[in-house]
């Protein structure tokens, strides 16, 4: 008999309502702190709730899972003789993979946990597939092997408007931040093959504009199959220019398609108005 496989995600990830509960996916929160006091993503604080403290001007700071979570969730989820695929946000963005992975060593029922490489949508792109996989009873080694496939095509650009939280989080000094502050730079980070990466860095929101048409143009015999713009409380007309731009060359433009707020833990290191750019392609990408 076949064992049950039951799908764990952080909560960086991007995902519906609606394919939460379609999926049957569990959700580990992860925890942002702001003016001294703890709060726990989804559960005490909202996506519209930590907007409303960047606009004040309050910077969050953002702390993983504890260990003591994992083994609980996992204990409870192998009760029943479950098996459990954990896939995480990139190693290299928070420490949860690794506490994920302590965990799973811990307990007596079966874990895989996975390095998704990836976040926000990106890694639903990969939570979602696997539970098509697990319907369509796949093993896990078919699972994991379309979950690397799935990363391979996938893109994530960020476009930061504004680089408080990047001063703040330590990525560029302060003195640096107030120059870029004065003459209206934004930048655009790529998350690569084991890190984050600045792609590129201009004048104004022109910067995001002439990328979009760059996007469009490398797609152009790649056709994007679905589009994700998580962004934080940034505003809906140029979001649908961004669509408008990248899905030009699309002979399909009828995608899968999210703009909504992204998680608190993403907002902490991007600041007001970022975009999160998120493509899945037909064939893979480059990861450079």
């Amino acid at each position: 008999m076949t064992r049950a496989i039951k799908i764990l995600t952080d909560s960086s990830v991007q995902l519906t309502p609606a394919e939460i509960e379609k999926y049957n996916i569990t959700i580990i929160p992860l925890s942002v702190e702001l003016e001294g006091k703890q709060y726990i993503d989804g559960e005490t604080i909202t996506r519209p709730e930590l907007v409303e403290y960047l606009r004040r001007g309050i910077l969050p700071k953002t702390s993983q899972p504890a260990l003591g979570r994992f083994l609980d969730l996992y204990e409870q989820l192998t009760a029943d003789g479950s098996e459990v695929l954990a896939i995480m946000m990139a190693d290299f963005l928070s420490g949860t993979y690794k506490t994920a992975v302590a965990a799973a060593e811990m307990v007596d029922g079966k874990v895989t946990v996975i390095n998704s490489k990836s976040t926000d949508r990106g890694m639903a792109f990969q939570v979602i597939a696997a539970a098509k996989d697990i319907a369509a009873g796949k093993s896990m080694d078919e699972i994991k092997a379309h979950l690397i496939d799935i990363w391979h095509r996938t893109q994530i650009d960020v476009l930061v408007d504004n680089l408080d939280a990047l001063v703040a989080g330590g990525r560029i000094s302060k003195v640096a931040g107030a120059l870029t502050k004065i003459i209206n730079i934004k930048v655009i980070v790529r998350v690569n093959n084991d890190g984050l990466g600045i792609y590129a860095k201009g004048r104004g929101r022109k910067l995001f504009l002439k990328h979009t048409k760059e996007i469009a143009k490398m797609h152009q015999n790649n056709q994007i199959q679905a589009l994700s713009l998580s962004n934080v409380a940034t505003d809906p007309e140029f979001l649908q220019r961004i669509k408008d731009n990248v899905l030009v060359n699309n002979v399909n433009k009828d995608i899968p398609y999210l703009a909504e707020l992204t998680s608190p833990i993403i907002m902490t290191h991007t600041g007001m108005n970022a975009i999160g750019l998120i493509t899945l392609a037909e064939k893979p990408e480059k990861h450079e």
